[in-house]
């Protein structure tokens, strides 16, 4: 896998916008996560249009559902040769089981613990307890025993996942610069913070892919690495 952490999102619904961000930033990151907006527009289709690039793949699909469904989700996706595939830890450990024994030869499977888009308000209503600290830790440890990769968590958590599993692979969305703002982000830090916490691959979307030079902000972001 490039050694370079950042994976830029795409979430365009026009596959040529995808591409054309894509390539502009490309010297300056280390792969593509395609998320669910892009998957559900352009298919099977765009994800080996966007191969063409030669960049990893990270299909952030969050597969959720029995775990019959989702082991077969994962072979359906074979095809795509993605190097990085989500799934919720929430679903569960037989299913995240599942998941893994059913990837791609070189796929790493990771479990998403809590959307960086949540906070301890969001968590209530839903009728989780504790902490979002809490549920990560939680369902990170849960993902390591089901044998998954890694996990996805917010950068507040990373570190302490870190200290939990030293060779975990960790995924950080939810990143912006120090000077972006935050949008719809409530748990964001930034990437040099979440990298030196020890994340292994940093999710950047909007602050490259929106900027009006997609080329100059992915070098920019990288050059804080």
């Amino acid at each position: 896998m490039n050694t370079n952490p950042i994976y830029l999102a795409l979430d365009f619904p026009r596959l040529d916008t995808a591409i054309a961000v894509a390539q502009k930033a490309k010297a300056h990151i280390g792969g593509v996560k395609l998320g669910l907006e892009f998957f559900c527009a352009h298919g099977h289709h765009g994800v080996l249009e966007v191969h063409k690039l030669g960049l990893p793949i990270f299909l952030d699909l969050k597969l959720h559902d029995i775990p019959n469904t989702v082991a077969g989700a994962m072979q359906a996706i074979h095809v795509l040769e993605p190097a990085i595939v989500t799934v919720h830890a929430s679903g569960g450990r037989a299913m995240m089981e599942d998941a893994k024994a059913a990837a791609g030869e070189g796929c790493k499977v990771v479990g998403v613990t809590l959307l960086t888009s949540l906070d301890g308000g969001d968590m209530a209503a839903t009728g989780i307890g504790g902490t979002p600290h809490d549920q990560v830790i939680r369902l990170a440890e849960l993902s390591r025993e089901a044998g998954l990769d890694g996990i996805v968590c917010s950068g507040h958590e990373v570190a302490a996942v870190h200290s939990l599993w030293r060779d975990g692979f960790l995924v950080v969305p939810g990143l912006r610069p120090a000077d972006a703002k935050l949008g719809d982000q409530k748990r964001a830090v930034t990437p040099r913070q979440a990298r030196d916490a020890g994340a292994s691959v940093l999710v950047i979307g909007r602050p490259i892919a929106r900027a009006e030079d997609p080329a100059a902000a992915a070098r920019a972001i990288e050059a804080t690495l």
